[in-house]
């Protein structure tokens, strides 16, 4: 193996997904204020001291702007990158795919920009799931129904993946548990010790608020 891959294994990266309508709220959602500040920044401060990237993918150029303007990079510990969906109107899975053609890293968490309540010792913990075995890190509710009860959006993922996405938008398979299900996934246990139920809680609506 040489330098420039080890130094890929030890780089972790986050993709933070912003591209969705945002129907039900009423407003985009990764700007709102809540508690005092756009909701995009409790997660990107949680971020802090954790990772070493952070790729922001949003659906249009002008949601690039706007992001680009509230969101400093002098205020985060890691890169910032604000990138376009590559392929629109096609869901997170699109955003992912975007995201880990992005990554310096060989792995990224994916994480949505409408939770706010995603913990440093969640990071760590997904993080410490990595094995070279698989090709996605996923947590799940219930051990005998691991696809169903899976929290995708909340997921480590391998840049590895990046065809194999494509391949499924091509095919107009555009939920993520189309693609965990195709490939080899490890499932970890959300068992409210070492992952909280609280890490997934996200805002969709006016009345999560």
């Amino acid at each position: 193996m040489d330098s420039e891959n080890k130094i890929s294994e030890n780089i972790k990266s986050c993709i933070v997904l912003c591209g969705g309508q945002s129907k039900r709220m009423g407003q985009d959602k990764g700007s709102m204020t809540i508690q005092g500040k756009p909701m995009i920044k409790h997660i990107l401060s949680t971020l802090n001291h954790q990772i070493n990237e952070v790729v922001i993918v949003l659906n249009d150029e002008n949601r690039v702007g706007q992001y680009s303007e509230f969101i400093s990079q002098d205020d985060y510990d890691y890169r910032l990158t604000f990138v376009e969906d590559e392929i629109k109107n096609r869901g997170p899975l699109s955003g992912i795919m975007t995201g880990l053609s992005h990554i310096s890293g060989e792995w990224a968490l994916v994480l949505p920009c409408d939770s706010p309540y995603v913990s440093p010792d969640y990071i760590k913990s997904i993080f410490c799931e990595i094995d070279d075995d698989y090709s996605a890190i996923v947590p799940c509710h219930d051990e005998k129904n691991r696809l169903m009860t899976s929290e995708p959006l909340h997921s480590v993922y391998r840049k590895t993946l990046i065809g194999e996405i494509e391949n499924l938008i091509r095919e107009d398979v555009l939920h993520i548990k189309g693609l965990i299900e195709k490939i080899d996934t490890k499932f970890v246990l959300i068992d409210n010790k070492k992952i909280e139920k609280k890490e997934f809680r996200n805002l969709n609506s006016p009345e999560d608020i």
